[in-house]
């Protein structure tokens, strides 16, 4: 073990994660120790207790408890990835330059390691250099399940110019599902409020977020206010629509429990639409039945951001992955039937 030891936050590591930025000061420290610090308040940031998604500042002093030494660090950028998923980590790249990756992330691979995760987008980033000493550094995340534009930074610049921009809410994004029923008005917003519900388990697993009325928001601990603009697009009879959602704020699993208190579940979300459920035409139901996937029907369509450097205005679209793309073939419906920003007359 260790010793106990403090670090000064550098001018160029300002407005990193703190669960980030001490992974790549220890690479053989893992998430799950970054997180059990925080919860026992071991890591503290200028004598503070901190959260794994403290943003440190140049300057700050990080407190670090004692690091098991069990094993010499081995450096991130020496892990070998299998040839497989190099293959799949570059072919999913659908936007390059000097300073950004985007990539089409495939539905079921984390972004990110958690409880056991260990093969991930962050993990796997290293597939992505081509040619650069550093790997790409993620600067937001999508779920699990859900597939479409995740943009990575190539140095540390632009990571700040993209984070900042996120956290200002700078960025647009646009999200394709398929919804239970035919939501009405098919042009028209959600503002519940959104609060986190306990999980099972110790480690808080099947944690949701509980939908709360925006009247009921102020009055009720730990709810945050949350903002989704929809669009149904085009629909089968009562049974199931494809609606663009552009999520004005940013709250875990917002577009999926905003559609369901609506009453038009994201198809195949057995969290929030019930996974043993089927639609049968009531507005109602995960599952759609017969040849429709009962994967998550959720895909990032589109970003639209100010390049961190250049400062041009780049717009990145990802197709959708195959099993939604079986869904759009079996309706009769194709990607370039969409307008590429159907919410163009609200701003």
């Amino acid at each position: 073990m260790s010793r106990v030891q403090t670090i000064e936050v550098a001018a160029d590591d300002t407005d990193q994660r703190l669960d980030r930025w001490l992974r790549r000061q220890f690479p053989n420290v893992t998430q799950g120790m970054v997180e059990k610090w925080c919860r026992k308040g071991e890591l503290r940031v200028d004598g503070g207790r901190a959260k794994a998604a403290t943003r440190v500042q140049a300057g700050q002093q990080v407190r670090i408890p004692p690091i098991p030494m069990g094993a010499p660090p081995v450096p991130a950028q020496v892990a070998k990835i299998p040839a497989a998923d190099v293959k799949m980590m570059q072919a999913a790249v659908i936007y390059r330059d000097d300073d950004v990756i985007a990539i089409n992330k495939p539905a079921g691979l984390p972004t990110q390691g958690g409880s056991g995760q260990n093969r991930h987008v962050d993990g796997l980033s290293e597939a992505l250099k081509f040619g650069l000493d550093e790997k790409p550094r993620l600067v937001h995340r999508l779920d699990k399940d859900t597939s479409g534009v995740l943009l990575l930074a190539r140095n540390r610049l632009a990571a700040q110019g993209l984070t900042a921009a996120m956290r200002h809410k700078e960025t647009r994004k646009i999200y394709w599902a398929l919804v239970a029923g035919v939501p009405t008005p098919y042009l028209g917003e959600v503002k519940y409020g959104l609060v986190k519900a306990a999980g099972r388990g110790a480690k808080g697993e099947g944690e949701k977020m509980i939908a709360i009325h925006p009247r009921e928001i102020d009055a009720t601990p730990g709810a945050k206010r949350a903002h989704t603009l929809y669009a149904t697009l085009y629909r089968v009879g009562g049974r199931a629509s494809w609606v663009a959602m552009e999520p004005l704020t940013g709250r875990t699993h917002q577009l999926r429990a905003h559609m369901a208190e609506i009453g038009h579940p994201i198809v195949g979300d057995g969290k929030y639409g019930g996974s043993g459920q089927e639609n049968m035409g009531d507005g109602w139901g995960a599952q759609l039945g017969g040849i429709i996937s009962k994967k998550l029907h959720l895909h990032a369509r589109m970003m639209r951001f100010e390049h961190p450097i250049t400062r041009k205005v780049i717009t990145v679209t990802a197709p959708l992955p195959e099993h939604m793309a079986h869904s759009w073939d079996t309706f009769g419906w194709a990607e370039d039937l969409a307008a590429e920003d159907p919410f163009e007359q609200l701003r």
